[in-house]
């Protein structure tokens, strides 16, 4: 079985476009595959940076295509097509691979996919796009719509452009592309109850994995070197930390549980929020964890265990319907509603949601929430306090949900962070939080608080 770099790359790729696998998943499963045994660390990072890149990029190797070659992308057989992304992939964005390397390894890869008589397309095609770039001309051409133009320059949908140039203007739009673009951050979440950041810094030093402090995230270390296998790095097995994004660390804050009380989070899978929870309650009160997969919930309890958290009761059931079940019929101090959203704030952590997320899938997801912040309403004790929180920075799935339900529940109200809170730096004049990661350096996030006066 072939296990040279790019044809373990295409085998991703194929189940990304092919198969609708999701792109951690199939990068995983590809590198798990027996000969990958034999990969090295270095080899282990570029397919990573050739599958993650070429599904961000999609859209703008499509055109390319559809510019030099003799058929547009869509056309192409779907092998060849893949073949001729990887390609321009490696000439377009990969300054480290000679351009000899890139050409010659297409067209083998193209032979080894038995597409001989088409090793021919991929050897033109890729020269000449190398002839037109060494002319000095730009050889992608870009329309004069200003929608479309950024869409195929950064290689997004219209749609979501369209929303970022309405939402944000023409800058900004550009400054959220570029970022969405980047190969995504590591974060760790350090676990008070076990050690301290800067002694878990200092272990990690030790093991060659620099880090640095998140300013404005308590427990937030964020990792600026490689650092190979997670589960062998220092503090993993006895619990010392967990990864998690740190704008989503901000979500626990933001709730800022106590010791003892009652806590639901109702969709707590696979427990990264659920377990932050228990940390800042300094495990001790009870959370109901709530989830409709049990096979997610089982995480929900592997992550506390490791962790060494005992106050969470998992609850398997669709917490829109399933009160009883979830809550067993009690009021309770603090809801948290991590919603499940578009996630259109993590593009540059899962880069194949910009082609799944349409404008009607997340109206259905609009649905849902609303459903959701609903039912979690009902289980707040007066003077409580609710989060409802998501990775996303569409106003349909946030501020859209938050406005009604207000303007239809005259006894709520929004809580506002105090100035000298660690979450100042994000609340914005209506008392929510956003988290815009073209300038905060994080995943986008809209979080706000909610509390009950009976």
């Amino acid at each position: 079985m072939n296990s040279s770099p790019r044809w373990l790359a295409y085998q991703a790729l194929w189940q990304i476009t092919r198969q609708g696998t999701y792109t951690d998943v199939a990068l995983d499963r590809v590198l798990q595959m027996p000969p990958s045994a034999e990969l090295t660390s270095r080899d282990r990072a570029f397919i990573t940076e050739l599958v993650y890149g070429a599904v961000r990029r999609q859209r703008t190797l499509d055109a390319l295509i559809d510019q030099l070659g003799k058929r547009p992308a869509a056309k192409q057989p779907p092998k060849l097509r893949l073949v001729l992304h990887l390609g321009l992939y490696q000439l377009r964005y990969l300054d480290q691979v000679p351009d000899s390397a890139a050409v010659n390894t297409s067209v083998e890869l193209a032979k080894q996919l038995k597409l001989q008589r088409l090793s021919g397309v991929v050897n033109g095609l890729l020269r000449h796009y190398l002839r037109q770039s060494s002319g000095g001309q730009a050889v992608l051409e870009l329309p004069d719509d200003p929608v479309t133009r950024l869409g195929i320059q950064y290689s997004f949908p219209d749609w979501l452009i369209a929303q970022w140039l309405q939402d944000y203007g023409r800058v900004a739009t550009e400054q959220l592309c570029d970022w969405f673009n980047q190969a995504a951050t590591l974060d760790l979440r350090v676990n008070p109850l076990q050690t301290t950041r800067s002694h878990l810094q200092a272990q990690l030093k030790a093991a060659d994995v620099l880090t640095q402090s998140v300013a404005a995230v308590p427990q937030a270390l964020r990792l600026v070197s490689s650092p190979g296998a997670i589960p062998q790095l220092p503090g993993f097995k006895e619990g010392y930390w967990l990864v998690q994004e740190s704008s989503a660390q901000l979500v626990g804050h933001l709730l800022d549980p106590q010791p003892g009380e009652t806590v639901i989070d109702a969709c707590a899978a696979p427990g990264g929020k659920t377990t932050h929870l228990a940390e800042l309650m300094q495990n001790q009160g009870t959370i109901i964890a709530g989830d409709r997969s049990r096979h997610r919930l089982q995480k929900v309890s592997a992550n506390a265990a490791r962790l060494g958290l005992t106050i969470i009761q998992t609850r398997l059931g669709d917490s829109t319907q399933l009160q009883p079940e979830l809550t067993e019929g009690i009021w309770v101090d603090r809801v948290l509603l991590d919603v499940p959203c578009s996630g259109l704030g993590t593009l540059h952590r899962h880069p194949d949601i910009r082609w799944r997320q349409t404008p009607d899938t997340i109206t259905e997801l609009a649905q849902l929430q609303r459903q959701l912040l609903q039912q979690g309403s009902t289980w707040l004790k007066p003077g409580g306090r609710l989060v409802y929180a998501t990775c996303t920075l569409n106003p349909q799935e946030n501020e859209q949900i938050v406005e009604p339900f207000l303007a239809s529940h005259p006894n709520w109200q929004i809580w506002r962070p105090p100035i000298d809170s660690v979450l100042a730096p994000f609340v914005q004049p209506e008392g929510w939080l956003k988290v815009l990661p073209h300038q905060h350096r994080m995943d986008g996030f809209f979080i706000v608080a909610l509390y009950y006066v009976a």
